[in-house]
């Protein structure tokens, strides 16, 4: 059978972008469609977005710095609109790119709601297309749990085109996206207040990094609430909201966020017209090779519910593309040892085991441990504290896992991630000639065993 495409897309955000523009390089027929903004929730409303706010959190930590080294400032003031007006001109040109990219490959653009009709057939605005292959890549959308006043709250969706920034926040949850919105609503001058139903956040991360991470929360005046949540919300006659929790406090606010979790996008997508299965989570039940449970369909990134982070889907969608249409140059997506940052305040930056995942997979473990306080703040009276750890095995010395907690731990964590990708030692670290005076150089001066 002749086909319109090769290769139809579901999505233009990062892994369906990715996926499309290699398949297009490889020679193939290909055509994304895309209902809402290009360059999905990364670069629209999630990573990029969020990191420009961080960013613009942290200016805070500079001013109050600045005393230190010398620097008398007059009171500085800051103007949310004007962080939000950049923010958003910034998200427009990098939409322009995502969408020269696509238009440059050869990938046909189709600007509208893509409904499944088949194994074979998309149907978008009207207009019906044949595929030899379908690829979902649809992404994931926030959701709030269905309570009494459900619609008061706003997600990180709504969060980024705020016309003002709220005076106080209640933030609900405990991921990285909770995390990360209170360290940012409050560097910009908010009263927040971060609820999480469980006894600690960042649930699965290594037991040390969040111990400390709520220690420096707490010393930066951050409210935390642990094993408390939300029953209703209602709005008050002044506007603001009153959040009544399960254990019958009420907490007013002015503005109640929620990041307690994300569901599969698939809202009016035409499974059902297709032999695609979910798991029992929701998401799209896929094989080691992306495939579902209808041979000609295919669905990578947040849809399929394994790791969700946006340089993961990049690389289950160079995978697609390449088993489909350049199977000589066809290498399997490695989930092991993969590098993440929380941008809280301080950043959080882990690669490889926690110390409570290594004990659990039966290894003999050894813990190398250090807190210190920055160098740069030792002219200023600042007291935070950073974490660096190293979780090793103690027969073969290969290093499991490496965490820490403290200024630029994205950044220095990368590095690492190499490391551990490349199976280092203790020793090897141990051999390595630190880069002096930095706080990456911990990493490789650590001797004594913690634990």
């Amino acid at each position: 059978m002749a086909y319109d495409f090769d290769l139809f897309v579901i999505g233009a955000g990062s892994g369906g972008v990715r996926a499309a523009r290699f398949a297009a390089g490889f020679g193939a027929k290909v055509a994304v469609a895309e209902s809402r903004y290009l360059g999905g929730t990364c670069v629209n409303v999630g990573c990029v977005p969020k990191k420009l706010l961080v960013y613009g959190a942290h200016v805070a930590d500079e001013l109050e710095q600045a005393a230190g080294f010398g620097w008398t400032l007059e009171e500085g003031h800051f103007d949310w609109g004007t962080l939000i007006a950049n923010k958003n001109r910034e998200i427009e040109r990098l939409n322009g790119i995502y969408r020269n990219l696509l238009v440059n490959s050869g990938v046909t653009l189709l600007q509208g709601h893509a409904h499944l009709t088949g194994a074979n057939e998309v149907e978008v605005d009207g207009q019906r297309y044949t595929a030899e292959h379908i690829l979902i890549a649809t992404g994931g959308w926030p959701q709030v749990p269905d309570i009494p006043g459900k619609e008061l709250a706003i997600t990180s969706n709504e969060a980024f085109y705020l016309k003002d920034l709220p005076r106080r926040v209640l933030v609900v949850g405990g991921g990285y996206i909770a995390v990360e919105f209170a360290g940012i609503f409050q560097g910009l001058g908010a009263a927040t207040t971060l609820l999480y139903r469980g006894d600690l956040f960042l649930r699965g991360f290594d037991g040390s990094v969040r111990t400390h991470l709520k220690e420096e929360l707490e010393k930066r005046g951050l409210d935390l609430q642990f094993n408390a949540d939300i029953q209703r919300i209602d709005k008050l006659e002044d506007g603001s909201l009153k959040a009544t929790l399960k254990d019958g406090r009420e907490l007013v606010t002015d503005c109640v966020f929620y990041a307690t979790g994300r569901r599969p996008m698939l809202d009016n997508l035409g499974l059902e017209n297709t032999g695609v299965e979910l798991d029992a989570r929701g998401y799209i039940r896929v094989d080691q090779q992306y495939q579902t449970t209808a041979p000609s369909i295919l669905a990578i990134g947040d849809v399929i519910g394994r790791v969700q982070l946006t340089p993961v889907a990049l690389a289950e969608g160079m995978a697609v593309a390449r088993r489909l249409f350049k199977p000589e140059q066809y290498r399997p997506v490695d989930y092991q040892n993969i590098p993440t940052a929380v941008f809280s305040q301080p950043p959080i930056g882990t690669v490889g085991l926690t110390e409570e995942q290594a004990l659990e997979a039966g290894h003999k473990v050894q813990v190398f441990e250090s807190r210190f306080r920055a160098m740069k703040l030792t002219l200023t009276d600042i007291q935070e504290k950073t974490l660096m750890k190293l979780v090793v095995d103690a027969e073969t010395d290969k290093v499991l896992g490496c965490h820490m907690v403290g200024p630029d731990a994205g950044e220095i964590i990368q590095g690492l991630g190499v490391a551990l990708k490349a199976g280092a030692t203790k020793q090897q670290f141990d051999e390595t000639i630190g880069v002096h005076p930095t706080a990456a150089e911990e990493f490789v001066t650590m001797r004594t065993v913690t634990r």
